[in-house]
């Protein structure tokens, strides 16, 4: 079973009976395109999951929670039993690259069920097609399931006041630093940074094929962010809780597990005005 990461040709090599792969593909200037491209052609065997309606629950955007909102656990599990996932069953899950990021969304949400076997594809459907290996366009029917999932709560924060009264636990911002310093702001009404916070650009993680660096290479790195840190004091946001579940992935692959997501992230910080803004590096 593979828990983090799976190369094109191991997934290519597996049963099809035995995996579950879903085309996470998505595209936030254009929310209806992942579909589109799902249709046009995917992997055999994929069927899609769509990040605003089926990993996130955009109706609870009023609430402070950020732009992609976590669905609930009952939402999550109905749509688990679509897709026809049983425990135990490994699931691979894929976006355009592994630089795009619902499917990292997808494999934390997983996590956060307690499910170990879910892998994302290391360079996301571009590997696939660069090792040449088939696409469809037949879309699959999969026999329903009904299971029935719980989240780990103490693996995700959504209260705002604990990320403000941190002491001990580091906060590291996923976004590009740009973002980050405050110096641009493309999506949020506000830019900057949560006060504290370090910044580790998820695109970091990244070799420049788009694959992910070696475990070696990532431990490193994130030792030098992290520093005197335990990994469960160390707290991943970015603009909506969706790019941090990229540097989770890192972290995992990297052998330091137990950290945690503040989900809102960045979006749900400044719902409220009154929350303090650090900009620059500091």
């Amino acid at each position: 079973m593979k828990s983090t990461l799976i190369a094109a040709e191991q997934l290519a090599a597996l049963s099809p009976q035995g995996v579950l792969i879903v085309d996470c593909r998505h595209e936030l200037t254009d929310p209806a395109k992942g579909e589109r491209d799902y249709r046009a052609e995917h992997i055999p065997g994929a069927v899609f999951a769509d990040l605003d309606h089926d990993l996130s629950d955009l109706s609870r955007v009023q609430l402070g929670l950020g732009r992609h909102p976590l669905p609930s656990e009952a939402a999550f599990s109905a749509f688990l039993s679509r897709l026809g996932w049983r425990p135990g069953l490994q699931v691979v899950c894929y976006d355009a690259s592994t630089g795009a990021l619902a499917a990292v969304r997808f494999w934390w949400l997983l996590r956060l069920c307690g499910v170990r076997e879910a892998a994302v594809l290391d360079g996301g459907y571009a590997a696939w097609k660069t090792a040449n290996l088939p696409v469809t366009q037949e879309i699959p029917q999969r026999q329903p399931t009904q299971v029935s999932v719980h989240f780990q709560h103490d693996q995700v924060i959504l209260d705002h006041a604990v990320i403000a009264g941190m002491h001990d636990e580091l906060l590291i911002d996923a976004r590009a630093t740009p973002r980050y310093r405050g110096e641009v702001e493309p999506i949020d009404r506000v830019a900057g940074h949560v006060p504290g916070a370090a910044n580790r650009p998820f695109t970091d993680n990244l070799q420049a094929d788009g694959r992910f660096k070696s475990p070696t290479e990532l431990r490193k790195e994130f030792q030098s962010v992290v520093g005197n840190h335990a990994t469960e004091q160390v707290v991943h946001m970015c603009g909506s809780g969706v790019t941090a579940c990229h540097n989770l992935l890192a972290m995992e692959h990297a052998g330091l597990a137990g950290s945690r997501l503040y989900a809102p992230s960045w979006s749900g910080w400044i719902s409220d005005e009154s929350r303090p803004i650090a900009t620059g590096d500091a």
